[in-house]
C-alpha cells in the first residue's frame, strides 16, 4: 500500500463549500502530489493560488449540458494525470471523475456535506455505488448510506 506522499490526488468538488471541506483536509493532503478540479471562481482561484488546478464548467447541478462537458474534460484530465485517488466532498462535477477514474483503476473518496444529517445529497447517491469509501459526519446519516463510515464533523 502507497503511503499519502507516495500517491497522486485529484481533489475534486465546487466551489464554495465543497471547496472549504476539500480544503480542510490538508493535512491528509498537503504532502501528496496533487491537483483540483473545481470551478473558475473568484473564492477558487484565491484559496488555491498556489496549486495545480484543472477548472471544469459550471453549474453542474441538475445541468445535462455542462455534465456532458465535464464528462470530456473528465476523461481528458484522468488521462493526463493518472490519479491513484479521487476525494470530494462534492457536488455534481463528482460524478464523470468518480465513474472514469474508478474505470482507470483509481481510489475514491467522498465526504458527504455536513449540512445533511439524516437526507442524502443528489451527488452521494449518485457515486455512492462506486465510492471505495463512504464517509458521513453525522451517526443518523449510516441509516441512509449503510456501507458509509462516520468520522464525525471535519470543522
Amino acid at each position: 500500500m502507497k503511503k499519502i506522499k507516495d500517491l497522486k490526488i485529484c481533489l475534486v468538488g465546487s466551489s464554495g463549500g465543497h471547496l472549504t471541506h476539500l480544503y480542510m483536509l490538508k493535512p491528509i493532503w498537503e504532502k501528496a502530489n496533487r491537483f483540483w478540479v473545481t470551478f473558475d471562481k473568484m473564492d477558487a482561484n484565491s484559496i488555491l493560488k498556489d496549486e495545480k488546478v484543472y477548472h471544469c464548467y459550471f453549474p453542474t447541478n441538475r445541468n445535462l449540458w455542462n455534465l456532458i462537458r465535464n464528462t470530456f474534460l473528465a476523461i481528458k484530465i484522468l488521462h493526463k494525470e493518472k490519479p491513484d485517488l479521487i476525494i470530494s466532498t462534492g457536488a455534481a462535477v463528482a460524478v464523470p471523475f468518480f465513474y472514469l477514474g474508478k474505470l482507470r483503476g483509481a481510489k475514491t473518496v467522498y465526504i458527504e456535506v455536513f449540512d445533511r444529517i439524516d437526507k442524502s445529497t443528489l451527488t452521494g447517491k449518485l457515486v455512492y455505488p462506486v465510492t471505495d469509501k463512504f464517509i458521513v459526519q453525522w451517526e443518523e446519516m449510516k441509516k441512509v448510506y449503510e456501507k458509509s463510515i462516520n468520522l464525525g464533523s471535519i470543522f
